[in-house]
């Protein structure tokens, strides 16, 4: 295992594998630097000298200014760096012929629905329209899973506070996501659980949700019943009867959406977690399925080489859009744009919210921008796609899940053990963290800083996610974790 990492040749840092003790001397480029401090693991170590108000480059690319003179071999974090973005900006497209590579199709055993959809998972859902009725629908869960019965894995209840009290775009979001969780195929059956007095009813929620199989799809109003327990065991059961009636064949993985997200990001995730998803999107890209990356907050900064790689000037402006109107969200709320990186970020070596992006985006991979969501909107073209969602993990994971993924790849240098609506697979970018958090931790892309070859640990992870996706768990499936959240972001009444 190497001590340290330069790694773009423009930049002026290197990035410490393990700590590095005061005095060391480090020979980068046949130029030796001697640490006059001590830098630890994931932080980053000036090769030349920077003076007040210089660039700092990491990843070839200025990833803040210097906030005073800075000597070479000077650790630099945020004592001594500050970001160096502005707020909204004009953009210019400048296209850099991003191209799809093709390579032999892939299969994996799904579950072919009706529809022309495909599920990785057999599930029964229980979606409440309000979070007034969360209890109700986590019993009815319990207790159905007594009763599970063929291909069926398991019946899942998706408590939230929402459906009721919110106005404008928010109950729109909320409104929006419930419904795009309802026509997920990894449901092969699904309860809407409602209350009946709140204001995304079920009658309401129905315009949202389209044309449904009755067979699939079973709504309960919990104020026309008079037990809602035995009615709802009812309709569940027979949607388990219908849902068991499904079993895995073979799918071409061209069918699969995969959404990618990082949290709890540290100085590794840029050289090693990040970098492999991107392989892992332009590998499954090259068999025609498709991709989605989301939080934009941790766009900014490293925006323009997602612009720069969209297929037309249309999607250009698509993704301008995405970029601008969340930074206007920001301000109309009063907040700064850059309040980033995370405490925990800045403890793993992340300085400036552009170092974080920087690192971010890599798990887009090389291939071009095909498709640009709003929140809630499914995905329609193979592919890479951009969604508009924030940065909290559960929010963005959920939103990928709505539109459309079958499967999370989530990367983390701290560790998380939350779950999503769909199978979250958690990629740790340190063995340490891999070694330690063994029943959080699913795929440890560490070993790209122990000389393994990212290429075959790209396809060691295209393998592991064609085996989630035929039924294999991962952590927070067998520790039975499944969460959702909303995008809340109006008044509450």
């Amino acid at each position: 295992m190497k001590d340290y990492i330069k790694i773009h040749e423009n930049d002026n840092v290197i990035v410490a594998l393990k700590e590095i003790a005061a005095g060391t001397v480090v020979e980068v480029s046949g130029a030796k630097v001697t640490a006059a401090e001590n830098i630890p693991a994931g932080h980053k170590m000036a090769l030349t000298d920077i003076a007040e108000g210089g660039d700092v480059i990491k990843y070839g690319f200025r990833i803040g200014n210097a906030k005073e003179d800075i000597k070479a071999g000077s650790w630099i974090h945020t004592h001594n760096i500050k970001t160096a973005l502005g707020d909204l900006l004009e953009y210019t497209y400048e296209p850099v012929g991003a191209k799809e590579n093709t390579s032999e199709d892939v299969t994996f055993m799904g579950y072919n629905r009706p529809n022309g959809k495909v599920g990785v998972r057999n599930e029964i859902w229980i979606i409440p329209t309000v979070g007034c009725v969360n209890n109700i629908a986590t019993a009815l869960a319990k207790a159905a899973n007594q009763r599970i019965k063929g291909s069926v894995e398991e019946v899942i209840a998706f408590p939230h506070p929402y459906g009721c009290s919110q106005m404008g775009d928010d109950q729109e979001h909320t409104r929006t996501i419930l419904a795009d969780l309802i026509n997920h195929p990894n449901a092969g059956g699904v309860l809407v659980l409602g209350l009946g007095c709140e204001n995304s009813n079920i009658d309401v929620l129905k315009d949202y949700i389209g044309e449904v199989d009755p067979n699939r799809v079973k709504f309960l109003v919990c104020q026309e019943t008079e037990n809602e327990m035995e009615t709802g065991a009812k309709l569940l059961d027979e949607l388990i009867s219908y849902a068991s009636s499904f079993e895995r064949e073979p799918i071409s993985v061209s069918k699969l959406i995969i959404g990618m997200k990082c949290g709890g990001s540290d100085g590794f995730s840029g050289i090693t977690a990040n970098p492999l998803v991107g392989k892992f999107s332009d590998l499954l890209i090259s068999k025609k399925g498709t991709t989605i990356l989301t939080e934009v907050p941790e766009m900014f900064g490293a925006e323009t080489l997602l612009m720069n790689r969209c297929e037309n000037k249309e999607l250009f402006e698509e993704t301008v859009k995405l970029i601008n109107d969340f930074k206007q969200y920001f301000k109309s709320n009063n907040q700064t744009i850059y309040e980033n990186p995370s405490p925990g970020n800045k403890k793993g070596g992340i300085s400036t919210l552009e170092d974080k992006s920087l690192g971010c985006t890599q798990k887009s991979g090389s291939a071009p921008v095909k498709g640009v969501l709003a929140y809630g909107q499914r995905v329609e073209k193979a592919g890479l796609n951009l969604l508009s969602a924030p940065g909290n993990d559960l929010v963005a994971s959920t939103a990928l899940a709505a539109s459309g993924a079958h499967i999370v790849l989530f990367t983390t240098g701290r560790g998380t053990p939350f779950a999503s609506p769909v199978p979250t697979v958690k990629i740790s970018s340190n063995s340490a963290l891999a070694g330690k958090k063994k029943n959080w931790i699913d795929f440890n892309a560490g070993v790209l800083v122990e000389d393994k070859d990212i290429d075959e640990t790209a396809k060691e992870l295209f393998d592991y996610v064609v085996a989630v996706a035929s039924g294999k768990k991962v952590c927070s499936e067998e520790a039975g974790f499944h969460d959702m959240a909303i995008f809340k972001q109006g008044v509450t009444l």
